[in-house]
Order: C-alpha cells, then structure tokens, then sequence
C-alpha cells in the first residue's frame, strides 16, 4: 500500500493488515502492480512530479525503467506479459512492453482513477473528478479490435486505485480515508 503524502511504501501482514515494512520509494509512490516475482511502480519525480516506471525487486531495489509517456501517467495493471499504464485526464489506458513503447491505446470515455484486469478483461473507474466526482466501473475487452468500456455500477465514492484478489474490488476512498472492498451485483457478477 503506498501513501502518496508520506512518499511511502508499506509492506503489509494480508490477514491483518499490519505493517510489516516500510520502504522509501525514490520519488512519489502513485501506483503498483505485481509481474510475478517483482512490482512496478509508477514513481513521481522532481518538482513537475514527472512520471516514471520503477521496478521493485526481491531484494529491495528500486530500479528505473523507463519514462511514462509525455511524462504522465497513473494507474498500472498487468495481462501477464504486458503493462498497461492509465492517464487519468487523458481518458486513455496504453499498452506498453517491457522498454516502455506503446504498443496500443485504448481510449475510455471519462477521466481513469484505476483499473485492473479480471478473467482476461478490464474493469475500470471512470468518470470525473470535477462536478462532485461522479464514478462508474466500466469493463472491456482488450482482445477486441475496438474495446468498448460499458458501465456496470456506480460507485458511491470517490474512488482511487482499483484491484482485484479473486472474488473482490479493492479502491481507496482517500477523502474518506479508508479502503473499501465490494463486489459487483449478481448480474455484472455472473458475467465476468
């Protein structure tokens, strides 16, 4: 779990949620995903807070990989040979490869506060920010020539971050300061 404020990494007890460790990541911590044996990270650099992958490894290293396109970007998810990096206001998720070059974009209608994959899909927050932060989760298809996002529920919060363990949807409700876990209703449910 990262803290944004902080510019902090915890390591956390999966039962219990006990911090178990506490690493300090090489700029601002906004995102991460799991590639298997290692993490990557979205890091913010320097004063314009420029955006970068990192990977962390096994043995507690941060290493640089390569710059986000145009210097943004947010949200991370992985297919299980690929990347994929959200930017937020640019309403697009990019599919990158391992040096970073984009390989897709995929265009979502609203602004992008997470996403994460599920059985192959997408599923994604979209919305807005502006206007009293309006929020839907939305699902696609990336194998489609064309995905196209429909929205499955409204989410009553605003929403940031987005992953899946299996049977739940985790976001964070950051002005609420909690994390929140949920499910899709049955019908949304059946069909993932």
């Amino acid at each position: 779990m990262g803290s944004r404020d902080l510019r902090r990494v915890y390591q956390l007890e999966a039962d219990t949620w006990r911090v178990v460790r506490e690493i300090e990541p090489p700029g601002i911590p906004w995102a991460a995903v799991s590639t298997g044996r290692e993490l990557r990270f979205t890091i913010g650099i320097g004063g314009d807070d420029d955006r970068y992958i990192y990977r962390y490894t096994e043995g507690g290293d941060f290493e640089a990989l390569f710059a986000c396109p145009d210097f943004t970007g947010s949200y991370l998810s992985y297919d299980g040979e690929d990347l994929y990096l959200s930017q937020w206001y640019k309403g697009r998720i990019l599919k990158l490869n391992a040096n970073g070059e984009i390989l897709r974009t995929i265009t979502i209608d609203g602004e992008i506060s997470g996403h994460a994959f599920v059985e192959g899909t997408i599923h994604v927050l979209r919305g807005t920010e502006q206007n009293g932060e309006n929020w839907s989760i939305a699902r696609l298809d990336p194998r489609q020539e064309r995905p196209v996002a429909k929205n499955l529920a409204t989410i009553p919060f605003a929403c940031r971050s987005l992953a899946f363990d299996g049977q739940q949807f985790w976001s964070n409700h950051r002005a609420g300061n909690e994390t929140i876990s949920f499910v899709l209703p049955l019908s949304q449910a059946a069909s993932t």
